[in-house]
């Protein structure tokens, strides 16, 4: 196991800034997922991390040591990447063996080590295939255990389920948390898909335009986002953001005109910068419901426009009066596109957020 400490890294290509000024702790047998769009830096940081990419400027220290310089072979990480890259005319156990015939270890250590790998990712019976012969999800199983076989002090996984169809994604997802478990390694994980992400992480970090915008764990995010593009990004579908004005400050509770409401509401607040006049308010799914009245605090009238009908769950999309988008999550009440009716605002659900999208807390 191993500690790893960015301190102020920083990568340009040209004058374009891919990482700005990158620091983070992650401990010892933490399993750490970066998540974030194409191009926020997370797959750079992943490559540098691993020597595979130099650093523009800062430190990466693994255990208390400067990396920097340190060729990637030596550096006790393991690379698992999108593409199998495995060779095809060698069998699953030469695959997983090739390293350690480089490093010239003796054959009876390669095939423990190989063995040993193949048992914890349920491959005895496949080491003498070749990757014509294997599935996506045994390729995958296979590079994993190529990276196993190493026994680095790291792990380093760039979006390797990419390639994999939903119901494997699923059932490796489930056999990575079980590996990490029997391995008690640091992990690191690069994806976009926030779902993956929350299953996998310890700890997610979540990236935009280079910089790290909220570290943490997945459900703390999911619930306390720092800012409105994390709350955005985490969570399927989407929280709900609508613009408000701020109508009146008072010590303990501001009062909101959302835009389209039936009427203004208060919101318990302490603290509340009094020169704020505009906010925008943000709402996950399960805080909105669906009525033919406005009996709650904060009422809005809506249009369902469409309905995803999952099974133990409906998404219904509506369009409020002012144009904007509000989904809401039901168990119950089907609704049908152009219904007219209410959408109703659990105000312990509300988050606000300033016109520059950081979030306005309330003082404790």
């Amino acid at each position: 196991m191993a500690q790893l400490e960015i301190t102020n890294v920083s990568k340009s290509y040209g004058a374009v800034n891919v990482l700005k000024n990158i620091n983070l702790e992650i401990s010892s047998g933490e399993f750490v997922v970066f998540v974030g769009p194409s191009g926020c830096g997370k797959s750079t940081l992943l490559r540098m991390i691993s020597g595979l990419e130099d650093i523009g400027t800062g430190q990466i220290r693994l255990n208390g040591q400067v990396v920097n310089a340190v060729d990637p072979a030596r550096r006790g990480v393991a690379m698992v990447f999108q593409s199998y890259a495995l060779y095809p005319h060698m069998t699953a156990f030469e695959n997983m063996a090739f390293s350690l015939m480089i490093a010239k270890e003796k054959k009876a250590r390669i095939k423990e080590k190989v063995e040993r790998a193949a048992n914890i990712l349920r491959l005895e019976h496949l080491l003498q295939r070749r990757p014509g012969e294997l599935s996506g999800g045994q390729k995958q199983r296979v590079a994993i255990g190529r990276a196993i076989v190493r026994e680095p002090k790291v792990f380093l996984f760039d979006e390797p389920l990419s390639n994999l169809d939903t119901e494997l994604r699923v059932q490796m997802r489930a056999e990575l948390i079980q590996l990490h478990d029997k391995l008690k390694t640091t992990m690191i994980y690069v994806t976009h898909d926030q779902v993956e992400a929350m299953t996998l992480a310890d700890k997610m970090v979540v990236m935009h335009g280079g910089v790290i915008q909220q570290c943490g764990r997945p459900l703390d995010l999911y619930d306390d986002p720092a800012n409105k593009f994390v709350a955005g990004f985490i969570g399927s579908p989407r929280m709900n953001f609508m613009d408000a004005d701020v109508a009146r400050v008072e010590s303990d509770h501001i009062t909101l005109a959302v835009t389209g409401a039936l009427k203004q509401f208060d919101l318990p607040f302490r603290g509340f910068d009094s020169s704020l006049r505009k906010v925008q308010v943000g709402i996950r799914t399960e805080y909105v419901g669906l009525s033919e009245d406005a009996d709650s605090a904060v009422s809005l009238p809506a249009t369902v426009a469409f309905v995803e009908e999952l099974g133990d769950v409906t998404y219904m999309h509506t369009d409020l009066p002012n144009g904007e988008r509000l989904v809401v999550r039901s168990n119950g009440g089907r609704y049908r596109g152009g219904k007219e009716c209410v959408a109703q605002l659990d105000t312990t659900g509300i988050l606000l957020f300033d016109e520059a999208g950081e979030r306005i807390r309330s003082a404790s």
